[in-house]
Parts: structure tokens; sequence; C-alpha cells
């Protein structure tokens, strides 16, 4: 049961502004008020609330990771390759996640899974959202499919076997699979029938992206008409920006109506790109991910991401075979302090971990701190420390 929590002399991100020298009153799991130090040492508390003075630190939305496919050894990958799983079931793999994730200053993720052949793919599915309702920590928010439906030319390190053409009977078992939990779901808008994929995924309530694409910018333009209208990793693996055509980069960044996720970890993305997203994008159109692997924060090897061996260096993984970059070490809270580092005010930085994300893929009572909201707060300091963290009113981290 969650008790009544008062989080004070800090500077708060509310998602909209920022406050300094407020206290954030936590009620019933949920935001009670937000007010003034002033209003503090006037106020009068009920003997059964926990005050907390968190230092002069930040007091933040939580961070949710909408494009996450595991971290510190657990993960999706455990549900499509269990020869390589370190839990008996892949169910508390993605349990682990949460625990550990929360820790980071992650309240809510999408687990996010790469695709596999027909029914692994569809078992996989079940496996994962076998999980929701069992977190110990982060919520799970439902899942991200990166594919099967993408381009055969723009893998990344997806396997070209798992690659599908639209079929509307597989998504359906796909769907059900997930008992209606899938939220997002990354597409390539160019391949055959997309069209009448993106109307039924507009009908169950997910969010596509363009991602894993290799599209002419009229594709593009003919996928935001049907609703695909967030982009996954911009600037990697999808067609560059042209001057003949703008491709699929060029029309996320000149269609303000289009939001994108973002990997700042410095290598995925040049940091001078940052300035020009920054320019062109609406701010809050622009999501921060991590992408991250299985491995991420793993302490030994070796390390392993969609069934293949990977090797860690400097800040991402990379495919052992090749060199092909495998997928990011990032976290959010390094994220955030990349972006800064890359010219985003502290404010918008959050925005982009906190608030944006539950725009985009709808989540109505996250992302924002204001009376009624769901209470998924991370404290962090100046030195970009995770402090404390409350998922669902109830606190899971504290170094305070």
């Amino acid at each position: 049961m969650a008790c009544s929590i008062c989080l004070h002399n800090g500077t708060v991100f509310t998602g909209f502004a920022s406050m300094e020298n407020c206290s954030v009153l936590v009620e019933e799991g949920r935001i009670a008020d937000v007010f003034s130090e002033r209003r503090f040492d006037q106020r009068r508390f009920e003997p059964d609330v926990k005050i907390i003075d968190v230092d002069g630190a930040y007091i933040s939305p939580g961070f949710i990771d909408t494009h996450i496919h595991g971290f510190g050894g657990y993960g999706t990958d455990d549900a499509v390759y269990p020869v390589l799983s370190s839990t008996k079931d892949a169910a508390d793999s993605i349990v682990e996640m949460s625990r550990l994730l929360v820790k980071y200053g992650v309240t809510a993720f999408n687990p996010t899974l790469y695709p596999a052949p027909g029914d692994v793919l569809v078992q996989a599915v079940s496996a994962v959202t076998a999980a929701m309702g069992k977190e110990t920590g982060a919520r799970i928010m439902g899942i991200h499919l990166e594919g099967p439906f993408i381009s055969p030319h723009k893998l990344g390190v997806q396997r070209p076997e798992t690659v599908s053409p639209v079929d509307l009977s597989y998504m359906e078992r796909l769907w059900n699979a997930a008992g209606g939990r899938v939220v997002n779901m990354t597409v390539a808008p160019e391949i055959k029938n997309m069209r009448d994929l993106a109307l039924y995924c507009i009908k169950k309530g997910i969010v596509l992206q363009a991602g894993h694409t290799d599209a002419m910018y009229e594709n593009m333009v003919e996928g935001m008409q049907a609703g695909i209208l967030h982009a996954t990793h911009l600037f990697n693996a999808m067609s560059k920006l042209d001057q003949r055509n703008p491709n699929a980069v060029g029309a996320v960044l000149t269609h303000p109506e289009m939001s994108c996720e973002i990997i700042a970890d410095g290598a995925h993305v040049h940091p001078d790109l940052f300035k020009l997203l920054l320019r062109d994008k609406p701010i809050d159109k622009i999501v921060l991910i991590t992408d991250g692997l299985k491995p991420t924060a793993q302490e030994k090897g070796p390390f392993y991401a969609n069934g293949e061996e990977v090797v860690f260096h400097n800040g991402f993984f990379q495919r052992k075979l090749d060199g092909v970059i495998a997928g990011s070490g990032l976290t959010m809270i390094r994220g955030i302090e990349n972006m800064v580092k890359f010219g985003f005010s502290l404010e918008d930085a959050v925005k982009t971990a906190s608030s944006n994300p539950a725009q985009v893929m709808r989540y109505n009572h996250k992302g924002t701190i204001i009376p009624g909201m769901d209470a998924d707060l991370t404290v962090f300091d100046k030195a970009f420390t995770i402090r404390a963290v409350l998922a669902g009113g109830e606190i899971k981290h504290m170094d305070l």
C-alpha cells in the first residue's frame, strides 16, 4: 500500500516548467499537490506523511524508456533464446529488468522484441506479456515490436530470416499472444500492403514507428497519412537525407507532426546532429531512448544480443562477427546528461525522457508532475546521480 510522502527542498520539472524551491506531495499513489517551500514551512502534515528532504536535487517525472531490449543480463532475448538465459522463465527475466531499471530512474518501460521466425515470435510475445503485473520496480507498459514488417535492406543486427511481408493474420496472432498489450511497433512504410497493416494497428491503438526502413520521401508521406507518425532511432537504420530525395531522415526532420526516438550515446548519432534536431524538431516531438541491450550494465561476459555474441566498445555494443553496431549500453540518466552536453537545456532533456514519451505513447496519467497524475518520480542531483525513485507512489530506491 502506497504511503503519503512529501519530497521537499528541490527543483521540480513538472513537464511544463521548472520550479525552484518546491515540494511534491504524494497520496495514494498519485500526485496530490505541488507547492513552494514557503508553503511547505507553513503547512501542517498528518503524522503518517513521510517527509523527505532532497537537499536541492531535481525532482523529475519518472523516466519512460519506450525502446529497450534488456538490462543487467536480463531481457526479451531470453524469450527467444532460452539457452542463453540466466533465468528459468522468460517472464522472470523481464521482472528482473523491472527491478534493476528503477534504480536508474526508469519508472515505466516497453520491453522491445526483435523479430523472430514465425511461431517463435508469437511464443516470445506471450512469455514477455506474462511478466506484466509481476513487476517489482519499473512498470511494464506494454510490448514494442521492432518488426517483423521491416525492410530487408535496413536490418542493422536484425536477422534476414525473421523479416516478413505484411501478413494481417500473423499480426492478429501477435496481438492475441500479447493479450492486446502491444503498445508500439516499428514498421517500414514502403513495403507492400503497409496501409492495410497501419489501419489495423491504428484501430488497436498501436503507435506506429517508421524504422528499419529504406523508404523514399513519398513512402514516408503515405505512411504519415496512414498514421505512421513516430520514428524509430532517428538517423539509424533508415534511408539517409539526399538532396534529390529527402527519404526517411528528411521526412522526419521536415514534418513537425512526426515525432522521433533518439539514442544519445554519442556513437549512434554524432553529437552535433543534436543541434540540428533541436533546431528543426518541436521539443515535444523528441523522445530519448536507450535501445539498451541485455548485457547493458552486465558485469561479466560473454555478452549476447539477438542470439549473437557482441562486444562492448566506447559505450555501445558491436556484433563480434562483423563490427556492426548492435545497440546501446546507455541508461536514461546518462542519456539526459549527454543531451545537456549536446546543447539541450536540462529541462528539455528531462522532457525527452518523461513527458514526451508519455505523450507519444498516450500514457495519460504519466510523464508530468501535476495533481492527479501517477506518482512516478525520479530525484537526481547535479552530478546526474539517482538519489530517489518513486513508482506508483512507492519508494523503490533511496539514496538520500
